[in-house]
């Protein structure tokens, strides 16, 4: 089985839709999309309810000439939080690097949601319920989890796709690959519009894991001459003052 998540374009957020790049990187990933369908038949396709996600997703549902299915749990994973360095609350994700190292729980895959911040927040709540959604999903597909692999009910190589957000990618990997998200989320970026892949191996009879063999790529907008945006990101250095810095 093999799963392509994808990130939705470049984002106006004010409006929830995209910029003019991110239309512009809705066409060309829906071109890579129509290529990938032509060689291995895409199963079923997944977007979050978001607009910016809704949009994103409808220049490749155009070009394959496909529908797809509206899940609220792909929306932006977004419990809200006290951060230590601020008054404001923030998305659970947004820490400060010098503030979430020092906990050592945040390393790990189990512990992460324990911090009095997480707890206050009710973070495992909302990762529990969309770590619980996908697994269901996953098993209409047919793997069922058990324990931190999966069963093999019905072997297959399929492909799902998912079009959501970077937070959500990273709820998504932290549950398929066993690790903890504040890694994902603070030591990983996706560029807009970028592509991560998935597949399961399956080494004993029955039993699978997935594994990524890529994440975030932008290939198709290095094809055709595009950068990727800077959204995502924070910036290089202190003095750019022209990049987002909180």
């Amino acid at each position: 089985m093999r799963i392509m998540i994808i990130r939705h374009g470049d984002p106006n957020y004010e409006i929830d839709s995209l910029t003019e790049q991110g239309w512009k990187e809705a066409q060309l990933l829906a071109d890579r999309v129509k290529k990938y369908n032509d060689k291995y038949n895409i199963k079923d396709i997944y977007v979050s309810p978001l607009g910016r996600a809704q949009d994103t997703a409808s220049k490749s549902l155009e070009a394959l000439g496909r529908t797809a299915t509206t899940c609220e749990w792909l929306r932006e994973f977004a419990p809200r939080i006290d951060r230590p360095d601020t008054d404001k609350k923030k998305n659970a994700w947004d820490w400060l690097p010098q503030d979430w190292t020092k906990i050592q729980e945040f390393y790990d895959v189990d512990k992460w949601f324990t911090q009095k911040n997480m707890i206050e927040g009710e973070v495992d709540k909302e990762y529990k319920w969309v770590c619980e959604e996908l697994d269901k999903l996953l098993a209409d597909h047919g793997y069922v989890r058990n324990g931190k692999n999966y069963d093999v009910v019905k072997g297959n190589e399929d492909t799902i796709v998912f079009f959501c957000h970077f937070g959500l990618e990273c709820v998504l990997l932290s549950h398929l690959l066993n690790v903890s998200p504040m890694i994902l989320w603070h030591g990983f970026c996706a560029p807009t519009s970028s592509v991560t892949f998935l597949y399961t191996e399956e080494r004993r009879k029955g039993i699978a894991s997935f594994r990524a063999n890529c994440f975030g790529d932008t290939s198709h907008l290095y094809a055709a001459g595009e950068e990727p945006s800077f959204s995502a990101r924070f910036c290089e250095r202190y003095e750019n003052e022209d990049e987002r810095h909180d």
